[in-house]
């Protein structure tokens, strides 16, 4: 991993329940506010567990009352100073899911490349940047009454990485030219509403939801299978849906001989678990 050892983590922390990866944005004094050192460790955290095989899920939370705060304010203040923006991050950033599809090779975007789902624990507001992860993740759990809001127009900025493109597609245009030109914050129960988050869950159980939901697919899907579904949305999302019909119809022919479906079988006719093995580490397929 360029440049960073997790030894070295102190904006990020990383724990494990079993299969799943648990990613914690660790400056709850600072609402987990975005910085490039926790840019810099964030993808550092990522590309150890896509070198990981036995990692099939992972969930993505904030420290203390919130998710993730947006940009901090130092950071915003450092950027108007110097009239440019500064990222903050060293030249060798890590690669995580990058190789999958050149359109993933970006800033967030890198998340649609990995093998494994990522599940957004929403436990508290998410502004900004935070808004940004939240959206790249695959589902969103989110805690009642937690504030989401894109931030960045009441700021004289733009779409921030790509949020023009990932919300529409989450919300629909209308909900998202409300977020993205209103900036308004909006709570979770409405955010569910326009398909923002998955599910809202009460106080303080965005964790407990996501970790449900990840173990789930953890213990009860193959892991080729979760590889491949995945890999499967964010290619269909830039293509046409006969691109899509022959890719699923090819991928059908190529697993239904494959050791998963044999071990499923099996595991559904004798009314037990399945078996499935780990995938080789790196990112998600390459259809």
């Amino acid at each position: 991993m360029p440049g960073m050892d997790l030894s070295e983590l102190r904006t990020v922390r990383l724990d494990r329940e079993g299969a799943v990866a648990v990613v914690t944005l660790d400056r709850p004094d600072r609402m987990n506010a975005w910085t490039g050192r926790m840019h810099t460790e964030y993808r550092a955290v990522f590309a150890h567990l896509e070198a990981d095989p036995t990692v099939r899920a992972a969930v993505v939370t904030g420290a203390g009352r919130a998710f993730c705060a947006g940009a901090d304010t130092a950071a915003l203040d450092g950027h108007a100073e110097r009239g440019g923006y500064d990222p903050g991050t060293p030249p060798d950033l890590a690669t995580p899911g990058h190789g999958a599809r050149p359109e993933f090779d970006h800033a967030f975007a890198w998340h649609f490349g990995l093998r494994f789902p990522v599940v957004a624990a929403i436990n508290g507001p998410a502004a900004g940047v935070g808004l940004v992860l939240a959206c790249f993740c695959d589902l969103r759990f989110a805690s009642a009454g937690a504030k989401l809001t894109t931030s960045a127009p009441r700021l004289g900025l733009p779409a921030e990485y790509g949020l023009s493109w990932v919300l529409p597609r989450l919300v629909g245009i209308g909900h998202a030219a409300d977020l993205l030109i209103s900036s308004r914050v909006v709570l979770a129960e409405e955010a569910a509403t326009m398909g923002l988050v998955n599910r809202v869950v009460p106080k303080g159980g965005a964790l407990d939801a996501a970790l449900g939901w990840a173990q789930a697919v953890a213990t009860e899907v193959a892991p080729s299978s979760a590889a491949l579904a995945k890999a499967q949305l964010y290619a269909d999302l830039h293509g046409d849906v006969g691109t899509a019909v022959t890719r699923s119809e090819r991928l059908l022919d190529e697993t239904i001989a494959g050791d998963d479906y044999r071990e499923g079988v099996r595991a559904w006719l004798a009314k037990r678990p399945p078996e499935f093995a780990d995938l080789d580490p790196g990112p998600g397929p390459t259809l």
